[in-house]
């Protein structure tokens, strides 16, 4: 009986890793998609899908998935037309959320997005409701192993970026809107193309959450994250380590 549990525990916990990586799989080829249509279908002429692509390696999708998506992009088939959408609202905790998303069918997307929030106690906002507690930013994020510290400061000071932080793990660059393209290009023809490079929300202020406040709204950001339509979901929130190790236990 021990053993039946076990091998039943297993295949629970492997096909929730295959539907995760399925759902990891068609946000990257919606953001694959979208790049190709609006740019050329060659990852040199076209950064965003460059990037695109470089999230599609750090999922370990195959090449010929990736190939496959840019044709049918680019194709005569026509095919979905995905539309980028930002929605606003407060989560529990009066946390302001921010949700990026690629969609087909906005009315779909935001009746979705709309029960999420209210199911944990937040709500939807209109427009700008809650951007003007973030910034926009460039990020690019770089592995330590490019160069030091000093080596990822004096290239990204002559880039024109605004801001590096370098830890053991790696070095992430941040720049204004504006100087984005510019700087992330002067990069990499300097150092090659970043791990990621895009523009994220960064918040202003954060609100700081107890061991209740911080579950509910995990539980809110992994519901939304496991919307097909969704992208990208920021926060204004700052859960301490100890509030963290207790909900990871």
């Amino acid at each position: 009986m021990a053993g039946h549990s076990h091998v039943k525990n297993v295949m629970h916990r492997k096909g929730a890793q295959d539907a995760r990586k399925a759902k990891q799989f068609g946000k990257v080829i919606r953001e694959i998609t979208v790049a190709a249509r609006l740019g050329l279908p060659d990852p040199a002429g076209n950064p965003r899908l460059r990037a695109a692509i470089l999230a599609a390696r750090e999922v370990n999708m195959p090449r010929d998935t990736i190939d496959r998506a840019i044709k049918k992009a680019t194709g005569t088939g026509g095919g979905e037309d995905f539309s980028e959408v930002r929605y606003e609202g407060y989560g529990p905790a009066g946390v302001a959320i921010i949700v990026e998303a690629l969609t087909d069918n906005r009315n779909r997307t935001a009746s979705d997005l709309r029960t999420a929030f209210s199911r944990h106690g937040g709500a939807l906002g209109e427009s700008n409701s809650v951007a003007f507690l973030f910034n926009r930013l460039g990020v690019l994020r770089y592995p330590a192993t490019v160069g030091s510290a000093d080596d990822m400061l004096e290239a990204a000071i002559e880039a024109g970026a605004e801001n590096v932080e370098s830890d053991a793990t790696g070095h992430e660059v941040t720049t204004s809107v504006e100087d984005f393209f510019a700087v992330r290009d002067a990069l990499e023809s300097r150092l090659g193309p970043a791990e990621s490079a895009k523009l994220e929300w960064r918040p202003t202020t954060l609100v700081t959450l107890d061991e209740e406040k911080a579950a509910s709204v995990l539980k809110l950001l992994d519901l939304l994250d496991d919307n097909e339509d969704v992208q990208n979901v920021y926060g204004n929130f700052d859960i301490p380590d100890a509030v963290m190790q207790k909900l990871s236990a």
